[in-house]
């Protein structure tokens, strides 16, 4: 039996995960030229908007088998301008400019320890477990600032005129130092959990879809707030030694 000669990749393929990489930086970029505009709410979609496109271009360059270290280099540099750049200027812009030069050092901040942690993130990424990311995600990080913004129209208006300035102030420089940190931040790309439990599983994901799809400006902060807190608190009380060593006392306990 003759054996059928695999068919050539075609160029297009290897362009493909590349062109959601573009659109990517493109809604950066459009992020940055509405926040200068004053539409701020448009610069926070923009940005959820990138980090749609952002998830998309790994996962296509693994299903076509195009991944490239060109196309690694350029993804980082387009995730410091979608996620880095962006939040950045439209979070000083909209709450910070009302501090001076320490709401600019702060959003200055947040483009530094996202460059440095999407560094440290090349650099250990061949020696790293899969299933935590080391540190805040920058995507996280400019997501949890976008919902942010479109959350801030529900609150009271008194909260709006004294309280969130200051809360913005604090989250972003709480975001910084969580992007450089060593917690560890669920990956997501390990779904062993989910192959044990498909069924739980898939009623767990539809009854948060339909959690945050009814409210999506009010709950996806509260989501992403979520994540943001699960990190120092599985690092803290689960990795530890002292928290292994509760959480096996706690499971060997009589019921």
């Amino acid at each position: 039996m003759v054996k059928e000669k695999a068919l050539p990749r075609h160029k297009g393929v290897y362009i493909l995960p590349n062109l959601f990489t573009t659109a990517s930086l493109f809604l950066g970029f459009m992020g940055m030229i509405w926040a200068i505009e004053g539409r701020y709410e448009y610069s926070a979609l923009c940005i959820l908007g990138s980090c749609l496109f952002d998830g998309l271009d790994g996962k296509v360059a693994r299903l076509t088998n195009t991944t490239s270290e060109f196309g690694v280099q350029f993804d980082s540099l387009a995730d410091l301008v979608a996620f880095g750049a962006t939040p950045a200027l439209t979070v000083y812009l909209w709450q910070l400019h009302s501090y001076g030069t320490l709401g600019l050092m702060a959003s200055f901040l947040l483009i530094a320890c996202g460059a440095l942690r999407l560094a440290r993130f090349n650099v250990q990424s061949a020696v790293t477990s899969k299933k935590f990311f080391v540190g805040l995600p920058i995507p996280a990080q400019a997501s949890t600032l976008a919902t942010l913004i479109l959350f801030a129209p529900h609150l009271p208006e008194s909260w709006a005129a004294d309280v969130l300035p200051m809360a913005c102030l604090v989250l972003v420089y709480v975001l910084s130092f969580l992007m450089v940190s060593t917690m560890r931040y669920a990956s997501f790309k390990e779904y062993g959990f989910i192959k044990a439990h498909p069924f739980s599983s898939m009623v767990t994901v539809i009854l948060l879809f339909v959690l945050v799809a009814s409210r999506p400006k009010m709950l996806g902060f509260v989501f992403f707030l979520g994540y943001i807190i699960s990190g120092p608190i599985y690092t803290m009380f689960i990795l530890s030694p002292r928290g292994s060593k509760l959480l096996r006392e706690s499971q060997k306990e009589p019921s």
